[in-house]
């Protein structure tokens, strides 16, 4: 990728997300990439540079859920654009993954592959959205203060102001600090998945049930959160 991070970061949201984000919110992806390509060679960037914007895939109007991360897992290969996720050929898991894995199959009874790749959620309208897109390979919130708090802020306010049926998922602390941006939308907080704070709430909390149960009740589909080994 030659294009500098401060213009790629906006050519990578679609006309409906740039429509439904506003002004502001872009003018701050802007000056987030200006920051990137002033302050972090390319190289030590995580996840790369291609998979930065990737959960905007998913366009706002299919946005059923959002599930919100903190941070890119800064292991060599291992953040994939989409919170929590990782690709297929990631092993062994991150200890938030595996934590996650466990309560789905409490919860909801599923068999899951081996692999954790998330992505078959997001074709299914989940919306994988870290609070901090980028951190630094091998260093841990390393970019929380290069602006992506006010644009994940301004991410969820825009969705909760567009008046369509979402469920907001907040796992842990950083994650809550996102309930003032939600508005009416229903929202499902818990402990973080980490080994630090799963057994101190995320355990037992089952979120999937919880969401599904939400969609129902306001006359929508459940959402469908098996993985399987070809999705």
């Amino acid at each position: 990728m030659t294009q500098s991070m401060e213009s790629f970061l906006l050519s990578q949201l679609s006309v409906a997300w740039k429509r439904t984000l506003g002004p502001e919110a872009l003018a701050e992806l802007t000056l987030i990439g200006a920051r990137l390509d002033s302050d972090y060679p390319r190289e030590t960037i995580a996840p790369p540079p291609h998979l930065v914007m990737r959960a905007f895939e998913i366009e706002p109007d299919q946005v059923r859920v959002i599930i919100i991360g903190q941070d890119p897992y800064p292991g060599a290969g291992m953040a994939s654009g989409l919170a929590f996720s990782v690709n297929r050929d990631v092993s062994p898991l991150p200890a938030s993954l595996k934590n996650i894995r466990w309560e789905l199959q409490s919860d909801l009874g599923l068999n899951l592959p081996p692999h954790g790749d998330l992505s078959a959620w997001c074709s299914r309208g989940v919306l994988l959205l870290n609070r901090h897109l980028t951190t630094l390979s091998g260093t841990t919130g390393a970019h929380q203060d290069v602006g992506w708090g006010a644009f994940t802020s301004a991410v969820v306010r825009s969705i909760a102001q567009s008046g369509r049926p979402c469920v907001v998922i907040l796992w842990g602390r950083e994650a809550q600090k996102l309930a003032v941006d939600c508005g009416d939308l229903p929202v499902v907080a818990s402990a973080h998945p980490s080994p630090l704070s799963a057994r101190r709430g995320f355990f037992g909390s089952r979120p999937f049930s919880r969401t599904n149960h939400i969609l129902e009740k306001a006359g929508l589909a459940p959402l469908d959160w098996t993985l399987k080994e070809g999705d």
